[in-house]
């Protein structure tokens, strides 16, 4: 009993610690509300006009940043489905198996139906041993968690909460709200930063919050720049921070655009397809997070497409049923309803060659 209730305080221990950069983001946060709004707006500011607009504008991005970072904060991480665990008998028929071969057969057998592309570098089955799962695409281990989070791009401290699948969308607005707050609260307290090294401003407390307001602002819009930049860059392109590290293995090897259906489709995959709800911190991305429509080509897709084409993206379905067999191509519940199996005895011929390696074996992935 000592031992577990000695594991327990130190787990609780460790989720208290893990919310100190919330917090310091929210302190700081609330002493830039009252730094700008008490000593800039209406104890610095004279001009009647000048300070409506500034109170008016700054509360916007305000309410946004602050909705974005709730948002990316408290919506849970999303675990893959059922459908993609393993029974009871299989995982004991799994742990009684001592080859590797043996348990990739195993493997391979329930995820024969499950829209999987992705394997491990060595042509494995990606399993989580610590979930008893076989990964979907793009879905990996939570060191932190300690759970299998769908489309995981990072475990981040600073909202204390993995980002993937379900709060990507939030994260970036959040990234992008924080820096416009930044900028403008630099913009538009430049002027009275350069009154107090001219000493135009009053000899009052106001005169020190509007100098450290301007230096923390700043050096918050050069970091928060450049981080949007980097994921802007990584919606385009439909990647995630770990698939730039590792890029994701196929069949045929590893691609690091297996993903990426073009600039246009890959921003509707983050924030759907409806724009008027881009903006706004409200869940509207594409799919299920458990199956993602591929190029499955090496060729970058922003060149022009080849006559295959890539596959069109449905957002209209909603359930959680799975194709009665694995799929071979482009084809996800992601894609047009348009599209058909192409199904032919020698692409079988050529996966069974591929799968039946004696030198697979279960690799743990993160």
């Amino acid at each position: 009993m000592a031992p577990s209730g000695s594991r327990n305080i130190k787990r609780d221990c460790r989720r208290v610690l893990y919310w100190i950069p919330v917090l310091f983001i929210c302190l700081i946060v609330a002493w830039s509300y009252y730094a700008y709004v008490v000593q800039l707006c209406i104890e610095t500011i004279e001009n009647l006009g000048e300070k409506i607009v500034y109170l008016v504008a700054y509360h916007v991005f305000f309410i946004m940043f602050v909705w974005a970072y709730w948002q990316t904060i408290f919506t849970k991480p999303m675990n893959p489905l059922k459908e993609f665990h393993l029974s009871h008998l299989d995982k004991e028929l799994l742990e009684r198996e001592d080859r590797g071969e043996s348990q990739q057969e195993i493997l391979r057998r329930i995820a024969k139906d499950l829209p999987i592309y992705t394997r491990t570098t060595s042509g494995a089955i990606r399993y989580c041993e610590r979930c008893h799962l076989v990964k979907p695409d793009r879905c990996h281990h939570c060191s932190v968690c300690d759970k299998c989070i769908l489309k995981m791009d990072h475990h981040c401290p600073w909202v204390n909460n993995c980002v993937g699948f379900s709060n990507y969308k939030f994260f970036t607005l959040f990234l992008a709200y924080s820096l416009l707050y930044c900028l403008f609260v630099t913009a538009t307290d430049l002027q009275y930063f350069i009154k107090f090294w001219t000493n135009g401003l009053p000899d009052t407390q106001a005169k020190f919050h509007i100098m450290f307001l301007f230096f923390a602002s700043s050096m918050f819009s050069v970091s928060l720049a450049s981080l949007f930049s980097y994921h802007c860059w990584l919606v385009c392109k439909n990647r995630s921070t770990l698939e730039v590290f590792r890029a994701p293995a196929f069949r045929h090897g590893t691609d690091k655009n297996g993903f990426s259906l073009g600039v246009s489709k890959n921003l509707r995959q983050v924030f759907g397809d409806q724009k008027k709800y881009w903006l706004l911190p409200i869940f509207s991305s594409q799919g299920d997070g458990c199956s993602f429509p591929t190029c499955l080509v090496n060729a970058d897709p922003e060149q022009p497409a080849s006559p295959s084409g890539h596959a069109a993206i449905n957002s209209d379905e909603d359930t959680h049923q799975f194709p009665a067999k694995p799929l071979r191509e482009s084809q996800s519940r992601l894609l047009s309803n348009g599209q058909t199996w192409t199904d032919s005895e020698g692409t079988e011929d050529k996966d069974r060659e591929g799968t039946s390696n004696p030198a697979m074996t279960i690799e743990k992935e993160t």
